[in-house]
């Protein structure tokens, strides 16, 4: 710019002294209705160069001016930066103290100032929310949607977060919809579905975003398996209050074979049959359960079942009494469906097996039951003493 300005003086300077050193400087008339200017092409330049002078230092001045002006405006924006930055700091101490209100208002004092206004506002509305201030927390969500422009998932969060604190599950629910659409691996609205799924006993959505939950890391394989069977369980309650035993078995006959073979579902499948007055079809599964793997759980079901053929689950346990001869309670077992028979003896001998593997009240009573029914009331008052005995032993 120097260089420029020197070669134009220079310039300048040739137009100028050129026709003086000469003798020539010409005439210059300038005529107006009023007025008649008269000079010398030397005189109209010098005039033109102090004109341009003059604009030069104007122009220098305004800018020194305004320059002031915006240092001025800086250095009160940076006092304010500087207050909102001191005062997140020291919002974030209340908030470990649990001081709802001064969170609040140390947030919001310079929120508009401070490094990301989006998170004071955020973290705002949730101490407002703790307090149960429902005005000032909807007006610090509008106000953080405002400053977040296009970046709303935080906002969305927050807000979802906020209506389950508050048990608004539905709407809460309605929010998670719109969050999976556009964030379905978000690890927080993955957490947040988890809760609003089980509160609105949508059993099936929950389902639907565990092979998300397992990608993201967020639960443990048992924690999800936790979840599956909860849901699953859920599923098979919505069946039976809607469908009842008919609603129940369609429900299992449209799960997968990995489904229908889970041992703690096909032990409430039973319990839900059993409570829905369908024993033949508790029954099957029980006895197709114990076939394909022994356990105890579905063991325990059959004195439970009444489905008028008990022949199927003795013979079931006289097989599996071939395999685990040591099993107190399939002896017990066999020796309560004996009872229901009427086969006395039977039932003492089961019972008997039952008792010499380890002592048991209840086995004490019902043998008691099947010595009165045998005519030996010696025997049955006995087994009633040692019966009566082991429980007066036993630590209430």
């Amino acid at each position: 710019m120097l260089k420029v300005l020197f070669l134009f003086l220079i310039l300048i300077a040739g137009v100028v002294l050129g026709p003086m050193l000469a003798g020539r400087q010409g005439y210059v008339l300038v005529q107006t209705d009023t007025y008649n200017i008269e000079t010398s092409v030397t005189g109209l330049v010098i005039m033109l160069v102090l004109l341009l002078v003059v604009l030069f230092a104007l122009e220098w001045l305004l800018r020194r001016v305004f320059r002031t002006g915006a240092r001025t405006r800086g250095w009160f924006l940076g006092r304010k930066r500087t207050r909102a930055r001191k005062q997140t700091k020291a919002a974030l101490l209340k908030l470990a103290e649990g001081d709802y209100l001064q969170v609040e208002k140390l947030l919001t004092r310079n929120a508009d100032h401070a490094e990301q206004p989006v998170v004071n506002y955020l973290l705002a509305a949730e101490a407002a929310q703790q307090r149960g201030d429902e005005f000032r927390t909807r007006q610090y969500l509008e106000r953080a949607a405002e400053m977040a422009d296009t970046d709303q998932l935080p906002v969305d969060i927050t807000r979802v977060r906020i209506q389950l604190a508050r048990n608004e599950d539905h709407a809460a629910r309605h929010g998670v919809d719109r969050l999976l659409a556009y964030a379905p691996r978000h690890p927080e609205v993955l957490r947040l579905a988890e809760l609003a799924f089980q509160r609105t006993h949508a059993y099936s959505a929950l389902l639907d975003i565990l092979p998300a939950m397992r990608k993201t890391q967020i639960r443990t394989e048992e924690e999800l398996e936790a979840l599956r069977q909860s849901a699953l369980l859920g599923l098979m309650e919505q069946a039976m209050e809607e469908g009842g035993s008919d609603g129940l078995k369609q429900w299992w006959k449209e799960q997968s074979r990995k489904v229908r073979q889970d041992l703690p579902l096909q032990v409430a499948m039973v319990e839900h049959l059993i409570a829905c007055d369908d024993h033949h079809t508790a029954q099957q599964i029980v006895i197709d359960g114990l076939k394909r793997h022994y356990d105890e759980r579905l063991v325990l079901l059959m004195p439970r079942l009444a489905a008028g053929e008990p022949a199927s689950l003795e013979k079931l346990l006289r097989q599996l009494l071939k395999q685990h001869d040591n099993s107190a309670l399939l002896h017990s077992t066999l020796g309560q469906l004996m009872l229901k028979q009427g086969e006395w003896q039977q039932a003492c001998d089961a019972f008997a097996a039952a008792l010499a593997l380890r002592p048991d009240a209840f086995d004490y009573a019902w043998r008691a039951d099947a010595f009165d029914h045998l005519r030996q009331p010696e025997e049955a008052a006995q087994m009633r003493r040692e019966g009566l005995l082991l429980t007066l032993q036993t630590p209430s």
